[in-house]
């Protein structure tokens, strides 16, 4: 239908796996809250803004002697680490089977090129709005006002998901629903209520 709902969401540990716990730290051999201590200040949303290349993050994001970072190995690391959360797939599906039209809004990367290389997420919805191909991230007002703008709806024709509190709250102030997601589950129970399933 025409003013049926579009959902809009958010990729890492809402759909897919995210590494960043686990995979991540064993890497660089670093615990996560050492890691997060000594590495570059502005590399890693540079690199999510699409303003760093991969090669320059790479030589950035970590100072000796544990940087650079070998890409090519952490790219392997992050391709097998990828996986769909439980549930997860057979919910897309059955939105797909639905005719739910349904978009990415992410922030991540060009590393999102690896998750679509393993999983093919795009069999059930595109690649439509990555932080590093629109230059906006979440929560900023923008990344939610822009991606109803380059669909053509006002926000209140969108339902945004995603796993941050923070930002669904702020796709609501700018006039759209949202969803924080907990599991695959409880996302199925939320979209039969508002009628989407």
């Amino acid at each position: 239908m025409s003013d049926s709902p579009i959902l809009l969401f958010d990729v890492m540990s809402t759909l897919v796996y995210d590494p960043i716990a686990a995979e991540i730290p064993a890497f660089f051999d670093l615990p996560l809250p050492e890691l997060f201590r000594i590495k570059h200040p502005t590399a890693w949303v540079d690199f999510e803004h699409g303003e760093l290349s991969e090669e320059h993050f790479y030589e950035l994001f970590l100072p000796e002697p544990h940087g650079p970072v070998d890409g090519e190995k952490l790219r392997d690391t992050l391709f097998q680490a990828y996986r769909w959360l439980e549930g997860i797939e057979p919910l897309l599906a059955d939105l797909q089977q639905a005719q739910v039209p349904m978009h990415t809004l992410s922030n991540y990367p060009v590393w999102y090129e690896l998750i679509e290389a393993r999983l093919n997420l795009s069999r059930y919805l595109p690649w439509t709005f990555v932080s590093c191909n629109t230059g906006v991230r979440k929560p900023d007002p923008q990344a939610y006002a822009g991606a109803a703008r380059t669909l053509g709806v006002v926000p209140q024709r969108c339902i945004f998901i995603d796993d941050r509190p923070d930002n669904c709250q702020a796709a609501r102030q700018v006039g759209m629903g949202a969803i924080t997601f907990e599991h695959a589950s409880q996302l199925r129970a939320e979209l039969q209520i508002r009628g989407v399933l």
